[in-house]
């Protein structure tokens, strides 16, 4: 005896061994054994053997046409065994038994299984959908292939142009297009960008790393849309010492100014004067928002996103030639050991006498004409005492730079897809001046805030890391009790959310954010999400323009100095890169590598040791500090 049977949702026929009622044991066609409920049985029968059993069935099932078949139904449910007398007109053989029921167990569409061995045809209009979405699919798998077929031979489907960058960075993984992409990514071995760029889909590999950033972190597009009114300061006080900007060539943001008065008691009154945005931005404003959404300014070589929109930013920058709002730190310190005497804050305008510039000031004020005698120029003699001073704050900070190794700083001028790459010294005079009296105002206004119970938005350092936090704490590693961003409220969220709590504070007023303020920690939270990602963009296109340098330049060799392992920072560019056939060298050596080759799409550089220069010095170490 044989039976015909389903299993595991598969047609099978076997030979009986063994009826145990409840079930049976069976010896399938390939030999082997089984056990299998005798409620699964759809058919016995005698004649023909099980094997080539389901074969035979499947061949006489190909010749039944499906159309016609569903057609003999009718709207009543059937077993399959009735359905297949009506279709051959005879009491059926076993074969043509089990070739109907193969027909309509391999066909769900056309006919619902109801019951074991029994079905129901599908409502005619169940069926057109049903095929009607079958067809579609079939026409989507040949879409799907013709467009991998093109990838394949590198070749961009025309439907792909405005999808790009859609596919690249925010894909729709049920889309045709994308399954396309992801097959031909398979056979030709190339991840999606590397194989769209040998299509000639990406413009060039800037733009693809620029739009990767934007549709992160700018979905609705980067640019300012619509009008962003703001409001006036009003009427404050007006400052009596002209002021002065130190910042570099490129810097639009002044976000900080400084002056110098001799007092008739012979002490001398230092101003540190920061741009106050938060005097033109009111809570829940539209520039509320969109400094809230942004978080931080974004730099990158070459170009910038600003934080706040452009009008306003030249309205409340410290411009020269203006009388600008400015939130003033006042410190009157004695002549000699400048020693603070007395301090005060207070929104007023100040003059703007002049923004001086690194390139033109550095080579007037650095560490050779402090030694040998500094050239008469504006602002010479505010410049030295300022500089006394900032060397009086770090000293009882505890951070003398004595021994520091700094590393360069780079400046990037492109144009169109040139760069020129230049290097500045970190750690100048001119630094260390705007460096210490910015750590002054930001540590002094954090302490006036927490020692009257102010909410603000703290930076802290016990050990590791620095954290922001609304508990003052303090930051160990500046060597101040405690600190807080607030000097840059022109580029940093923080900065203006700290500013604001401050003016409220200075004007006896309620600060916008309270103990405990759900805002003022959501805002937190993001931002230093936000501003982490920002720096990490940065780094990344100063890598693209630094190994675009290196193409341009035609570089076949250059000198690094190993850091640890096989990690290797190049000296003429802000540029690190792994030698993978370095030897075991210590950290410091100085070596020379060759530039086999650059990839500005997945920014790498293939080098290749080439040389010693020189033995281990005392491994480069990054002091820069907060401002």
């Amino acid at each position: 005896m044989n039976v015909f049977y389903e299993e595991d949702g598969a047609l099978k026929a076997a030979t009986v061994l063994a009826d145990n009622d409840t079930s049976l044991q069976v010896e399938t066609p390939h030999g082997k054994r089984a056990k299998i409920k005798s409620s699964n049985v759809l058919l016995k029968f005698a004649a023909p053997a099980a094997a080539g059993f389901i074969e035979e069935a499947e061949q006489l099932a190909a010749d039944i046409d499906t159309d016609f078949l569903w057609e003999c139904c009718g709207e009543a449910e059937f077993g399959f065994q009735d359905l297949a007398a009506d279709y051959y007109g005879h009491a059926p053989s076993a074969v043509e038994s089990a070739a109907v029921a193969l027909k309509c167990h391999g066909n769900p569409m056309y006919f619902y299984k109801k019951a074991k061995g029994r079905y129901k045809a599908a409502p005619e209009e169940n069926l057109k959908a049903a095929l009607a979405g079958q067809e579609k699919k079939r026409q989507q798998e040949l879409k799907k292939a013709e467009y991998a077929a093109k990838l394949g031979r590198f070749e961009l489907p025309a439907e792909f142009s405005p999808l790009v960058h859609g596919l690249l960075f925010r894909p729709d993984k049920n889309s045709i297009e994308y399954k396309a992409l992801e097959q031909a990514c398979q056979e030709t071995g190339l991840s999606p960008q590397r194989l769209l760029q040998r299509c000639g889909a990406l413009d060039s590999p800037k733009d693809y790393h620029f739009t990767r950033f934007l549709m992160e972190h700018f979905p609705r597009g980067h640019r300012f849309e619509g009008e962003f009114p703001h409001a006036e300061p009003g009427e404050l006080p007006e400052g009596d010492t002209p002021a002065f900007s130190i910042d570099d060539a490129a810097t639009t943001e002044i976000d900080d100014a400084f002056s110098v008065k001799r007092l008739d008691n012979g002490n001398l009154r230092i101003g540190i004067h920061i741009a106050a945005p938060g005097l033109g931005i009111l809570p829940q404003s539209p520039l509320e928002a969109v400094a809230r959404a942004r978080l931080s300014t974004v730099y990158m070589p070459g170009d910038k996103i600003t934080m706040l929109p452009d009008s306003f930013v030249e309205r409340f920058t410290l411009a020269e030639g203006r009388r600008c709002p400015a939130l003033s730190l006042y410190l009157e310190v004695t002549p000699d050991s400048f020693d603070v005497v007395s301090a005060f804050s207070r929104a007023e305008r100040v003059p703007i006498a002049a923004n001086l510039r690194h390139d033109t000031l550095e080579p007037l004020f650095n560490e050779d004409t402090l030694k040998n005698g500094v050239p008469d120029f504006p602002f010479r003699d505010d410049l030295l005492l300022l500089w006394d001073f900032a060397d009086k704050l770090e000293e009882r900070r505890g951070r003398p730079d004595a021994g520091k190794v700094f590393h360069n700083d780079f400046n990037f001028i492109v144009a169109g897809e040139r760069v020129t790459i230049t290097q500045r010294k970190r750690g100048t005079p001119i630094d260390k001046l705007v460096s210490e009296l910015m750590i002054c105002v930001n540590s002094t206004w954090a302490k006036l805030l927490a020692d009257n119970g102010v909410t603000a938005l703290f930076r802290a350092q016990d050990v590791g890391k620095v954290r922001t936090t609304t508990a003052p704490a303090p930051h160990r590693g500046m060597g101040v009790e405690l600190y807080m961003w607030s000097s840059s409220p022109l580029r940093r969220y923080v900065d203006l959310v700290n500013q604001r709590q401050l003016i409220a504070f200075l004007r006896g007023e309620e600060p916008p954010h309270g103990p405990r303020s759900a805002e003022l920690f959501a805002a937190m939270r993001d931002f230093e999400v936000t501003y982490a990602a920002y720096n990490d963009f940065q780094r990344t296109m100063e890598r693209y323009w630094s190994l675009k340098w290196l193409q341009q330049e035609g570089v076949a060799q250059a000198e690094g100095t190993v850091l640890k392992e096989n990690l290797v920072r190049l000296a003429a560019l802000p540029l690190v890169t792994r030698l993978h056939d370095l030897p075991d060298t210590p950290p410091g050596t100085r070596v020379k590598l060759d530039v086999a080759g650059v990839d500005l799409l997945d920014l790498e550089l293939a080098g290749k040791f080439r040389e010693t220069l020189g033995e281990a010095t005392p491994e480069e170490t990054d002091d820069s500090e907060e401002e």
